[in-house]
């Protein structure tokens, strides 16, 4: 029953990859939180690009049609049947929201190559790999844990892996191709005047999903943007695939997809406010993106971090896959399967946004929990204050486990 005495915020979902499947999950915790929620399947149904073939209307709702007209309805029925309009407006999501991710899948392929190619690596080979880059970058952070803090400050080359040079056992080497193919992957991808297209995949990214995500020899489902919408060619081999066809998106910029506006002043202006998290291990989107959006941000602005603080914080999660999983202490709260505890809703990044919003208490970090084999709920692992840009975590000493073990400190600090 509908209790109409009560402030009742809205809040909208997200979805993921190229889905047009609404999250019901999501959903389901938002109303749960009192929130009324709302939430679309972008204008399609399924979880490929096919929808999109020569059809420009469906490819405006992915877009955003879908996602606007969904917050619009939702404010409606929200309306009608509680009698007063919505208080608050939120919105929840990860993955597709950063959009920029969807054409950089198509990069993996060529460089890979499939899985008789001898560019190809196996994942015993990739596991290879992650074991030599925490060797050269895992104390960066001022502890070898497994878990990188800061992976902008790894600069991790395979070179030493190479087989045939005296260091490398022969059943843990690459060739000089397979090399080739590690080095290409954790570097920026360039236009050939030198712009870069896109950022290198972080060290770290590789463990647990991104051979599962990219490096297996096979197209992502994700690449299909590539062929239903940029070439509007459904019989494209992916493994053509060239940088000029990123040019060539950037070009077209189909239903104007590109999530790369810096000027975000409007929505400043209006009091809004943005809580920005990205895993650091994520193998799915690179993770040194949104560090380059956030100083896009305050260059296109003209603002100081202490002068964006007061409406849009950024914050690197330690030790996280592609929103969520992972070594590192990533139950969050951004879904509720990421709650630590799940009968405290309240220790979560969407309460800490709810309480920056509508209590003026703006988080200083995100809490993360880590549990003994990934046991949501159960025994805690150990615990971390995931910081915000630009700091970075330094482990301090004492028990690392503690929180309180490790502080925020400037990049010029960790040296």
């Amino acid at each position: 029953m509908a209790s109409p005495e009560l402030d009742r915020p809205i809040l909208s979902t997200g979805n993921g990859g190229i889905g047009g499947c609404v999250q019901y999950d999501d959903v389901e915790w938002a109303a749960s939180l009192g929130f009324a929620a709302v939430a679309t399947n972008n204008g399609h149904d399924g979880m490929t690009a096919v929808p999109f073939f020569q059809r420009p209307e469906v490819v405006t709702d992915f877009s955003f049609r879908a996602v606007e007209t969904g917050v619009v309805v939702g404010k409606d029925v929200s309306k009608a049947f509680y009698g007063k309009p919505h208080t608050k407006s939120y919105y929840l999501g990860c993955s597709t929201g950063g959009r920029q991710g969807m054409k950089m899948v198509a990069h993996f392929l060529p460089v890979t190559g499939s899985n008789t190619s001898d560019t190809f690596m196996s994942e015993d080979l990739w596991n290879v790999v992650h074991k030599d880059m925490l060797s050269q970058c895992d104390a960066l952070d001022g502890l070898a844990d497994g878990i990188l803090e800061a992976p902008d400050l790894c600069r991790y080359k395979a070179d030493g892996l190479l087989c045939g040079n005296g260091s490398a056992p022969a059943d843990a080497c690459l060739t000089s191709k397979q090399v080739n193919t590690v080095n290409t992957i954790f570097s920026d991808m360039r236009a050939p005047n030198g712009i870069v297209l896109y950022p290198r995949m972080q060290p770290g990214s590789e463990a647990p999903g991104g051979f599962d995500s990219y490096y297996n020899g096979q197209p992502s489902d994700k690449s299909d943007w590539i062929k239903y919408v940029v070439l509007a060619d459904p019989s494209f081999d992916m493994a053509q695939f060239t940088p000029d066809l990123w040019a060539l998106s950037d070009t077209l910029n189909p239903a104007d997809i590109a999530t790369t506006k810096a000027d975000i002043s409007a929505f400043r202006d209006r009091g809004g406010k943005l809580l920005h998290y990205h895993g650091i291990m994520d193998g799915v989107i690179s993770s040194d993106n949104s560090p380059r959006y956030y100083e896009r941000v305050r260059a296109a602005l003209g603002q100081a971090p202490a002068e964006l603080d007061a409406f849009y914080r950024f914050f690197r999660v330690s030790g996280m896959g592609h929103c969520r999983g992972g070594p590192g202490a990533h139950y969050i709260g951004n879904q509720r399967r990421q709650l630590a505890f799940p009968d405290r809703p309240d220790q979560s990044v969407l309460m800490d946004m709810v309480h920056w919003v509508e209590q003026g208490v703006a988080p200083e970090f995100i809490t993360g929990t880590a549990f003994v084999d990934d046991a949501q709920g159960g025994e805690v692992a150990f615990t971390r204050r995931h910081c915000r840009w630009p700091t970075m975590n330094k482990f301090m000493g004492g028990d690392s486990n503690s929180a309180d073990s490790w502080s925020c400190v400037s990049y010029n600090a960790t040296t």
